[in-house]
Order: C-alpha cells, then structure tokens, then sequence
C-alpha cells in the first residue's frame, strides 16, 4: 500500500480517542485505554493504530509536552494527523509541536486558556489547515479576534474559524 493509500483509507478510520479521561500529561495515553467507538479502530501488526485523528478533549492537559513520541507510539502514520481535538482543557498557549504536523486540516482547541492573541499566528505555517477553534479562550476577549484570525491563518484557505 503506498503512502498515499494509507492516508486515504486512514481518513475514514475512527479517531484514537482519549476524551474524558482525566489525562493529565500526554504520557498517560500510553497507559490509558482509548474510548471504543461504533466502529473498532484498525492496529497494524505492531499494535498501533491506522488514523489520521486524535481525539483528547475533555481532559485536564496543560502542556504537550512528549507529544511526538507519545503519537509516534500510538500511531502507524504520526505525521499523517489530520485532526487533533484537544478542545476543553487547560492549555495556556498554541505549543509548537502543533505546528510539526503539516497534514493537520482540523484543530480544535476551544474551551482551553489561551490568553494571547498572537498564539495563532503560530499556525500559518499549517499548509492543510481548514478548521479552527478558539472560542471559549480568553483571546476571544481581544478586539479584532476573529479578524486577527483569518488574517493570521490566510483567509482563502481557512473555511472555518472561531
């Protein structure tokens, strides 16, 4: 199966998902048991997961740090992510392991504490980037904030912001 392929067929895979775990560091994943889905998720031989998705909303995370070698762990393809929710936990900022991950489409980070408006420009370097959240951060607060965003990300590109 070629790259190519495997992205493909990974899009229609469930996601890994880690929501409502109490995660408090990304190194408990690799103990903690993802939430099954209506669909089982796909393990290669050596036990890692076939997605492109990574769900870790509703955790208590305040840093990514370790994130790639956690997701390089957990995932057949890590720099195929294509979705990262880490929506409702206590991130103060936009980390730039983000920012590593150049197939990344959907970024949700709403409901975390992201305080300062420039965070964003961070993410212009994410050529795929499609949809992001931010509502319910403390930069929603900021004048200009949803302008600041689409102005930051490319406003051509980005389908969905706020």
């Amino acid at each position: 199966m070629s790259k190519r392929d495997h992205m493909d067929t990974a899009v229609q895979e469930p996601p890994l998902d880690y929501s409502f775990r109490s995660i408090h560091v990304i190194q408990d994943m690799v103990n903690e048991e993802p939430r099954t889905g209506l669909r089982p998720l796909k393990h290669s031989k050596s036990g890692k997961s076939v997605t492109q998705s990574l769900w870790l909303n509703n955790n208590v995370l305040n840093d990514l740090k370790d994130f790639n070698q956690v997701v390089s762990k957990l995932l057949v393809h890590p720099e195929n992510l294509a979705w990262i929710d880490l929506s409702f936990n206590d991130l103060t900022s936009i980390d730039p392991v983000l920012t590593t991950f150049f197939n990344l489409s959907v970024l949700y980070l709403h409901g975390n504490s992201i305080q300062h408006l420039g965070e964003v420009s961070k993410l212009a370097v994410l050529p795929r980037l499609r949809s992001l959240t931010l509502h319910g951060n403390p930069i929603e607060e900021e004048k200009g904030y949803s302008m600041c965003c689409v102005h930051c990300l490319g406003s051509p590109r980005l389908t969905s912001a706020g």
